[in-house]
């Protein structure tokens, strides 16, 4: 069965009756996922299989509009499921970012050929993009060239922290095209594409977020836009606090998942540090704080990052097309922002906490219950916490709106991460 076909057509439902088709069709695979998840981690095995599944459900579709075959749910609901999907395994929301932006940006743009193309592939289920923009290197710049020899155009360079395109139909990539930079869609099975998992990273180590070289590509020139158009439908604040919003969603999973994995460490235990013979640490005092207060951080950061969610979506459904739209992105973007200041070390403080209910015991490898701490440690390093700290301080001190961190963070996108 093709994913066109085993994917539902949601037409006319209302929230509630897609929440329950969500949770029927994608509540099964998520569990299987969670249940694998440190065996995966153990054998460093990239979930190619779980990704597969993904895919042929429909969940790279829930977004896309009703009228192009997708779900079209809304972003909250996009991201309580990425959340359920963190918890079963972080990895998984981290290497599907790129194509969740990818259809937020088709989603974002006037109706056109273009646009009306890549929904309606989506949909059918044929593409899951991965996303390789970053490079190395001394300075911030860009070294990829397309350049167009005998009538072709011929993409030519090296990209790391290329997340996800090991797992992709298409990589989602960006060039210098003479004087321009260019954002172009390369199929990720097209002659001269390599892609290598060597990803080095302590944490998140399956989300294939390794080298993708691209010598003499050959790209169809449909698939080529200039990095203006990335901005042409909403300002860059959207796109920027969606893929914060999405990294951030990984780290609510993983709160999620120390909760899981606290209760199910102490739930079964008969004896207790310091006390005698047999004992039931369940109903020890202390133990329970410690899970009380996992519980508190997980409800915590979870209604943060959904309250960032909605903020984005409210600025993005009021869009006018006038000079309004930016103050309203950008002013959800500070709610993003602020999330991540309190996120951040919430949750590496929950996966801490952990190793105070079991003891040496918590530390086997066969439990892999540091995955937790390396993996919210590594998302966490992913983005310049300190220097937005900095700029919400700056906003609420003169009403400095962050436009020079975006546009320098677009421009970090370019180059190294």
């Amino acid at each position: 069965m093709s994913a066109a076909e085993a994917a539902p057509r949601p037409v006319g439902r209302s929230s509630v009756e897609l929440d329950q088709r969500l949770a029927e069709t994608f509540d099964p695979i998520i569990a299987d996922i969670a249940e694998t998840a440190v065996e995966r981690e153990r054998e460093r095995r990239l979930p190619l299989d779980e990704v597969r599944r993904l895919k042929a459900a429909g969940f790279g579709a829930i977004r896309v509009p009703v009228e192009f075959g997708g779900w079209d749910v809304s972003l909250e609901q996009e991201f309580r499921l990425l959340i359920r999907l963190a918890e079963a395994d972080s990895n998984l929301p981290q290497l599907l970012r790129g194509h969740i932006a990818f259809v937020e940006t088709q989603r974002g743009l006037p109706d056109g050929q273009t646009r009306s193309e890549w929904l309606t592939r989506i949909a059918a289920g044929d593409i899951l993009f991965g996303n390789a923009q970053a490079e190395r290197g001394e300075e911030t710049t860009v070294s990829t060239v397309l350049e167009e020899r005998d009538g072709r155009l011929l993409l030519t360079g090296r990209k790391y922290y290329s997340t996800g395109a090991l797992f992709a139909d298409w990589i989602w990539s960006g060039a210098r095209h003479g004087e321009e930079h260019v954002a172009l869609a390369v199929r990720a099975d097209a002659i001269g594409v390599t892609r290598i998992d060597d990803w080095d990273g302590f944490g998140q180590r399956l989300t294939g977020s390794g080298t993708t070289i691209f010598d003499s590509v050959e790209i169809d020139p449909r698939h080529v836009l200039p990095w203006s158009a990335n901005d042409a439908a909403r300002p860059l604040a959207y796109t920027q606090g969606l893929y914060q919003l999405i990294l951030l969603a990984s780290l609510t999973g993983i709160a999620g998942a120390v909760l899981r994995d606290a209760v199910e460490f102490v739930r079964p235990r008969t004896r207790t540090f310091g006390v005698p013979g047999a004992s039931s640490p369940r109903d020890d005092a202390l133990v329970q704080r410690v899970v009380g207060r996992i519980a508190s951080i997980r409800s915590t950061v979870e209604s943060t990052v959904l309250a960032a969610v909605r903020a984005l979506s409210a600025a993005d459904e009021a869009r006018t097309g006038d000079e309004a739209d930016e103050q309203r992105y950008y002013e959800a973007l500070i709610t993003v922002f602020e999330a991540q200041q309190s996120v951040i070390p919430l949750v590496l403080d929950a996966t801490g906490l952990l190793f105070e209910v079991g003891g040496a015991s918590a530390v086997a490898e066969s439990r892999a219950l540091d995955r937790h701490w390396r993996n919210a440690r590594t998302i966490s390093s992913h983005n310049p916490a300190i220097l937005r700290e900095r700029m919400l301080g700056d906003f609420y001190l003169n009403g400095t709106l962050p436009k020079s961190l975006v546009a320098l963070t677009r421009e970090a996108s370019r180059a190294e991460a």
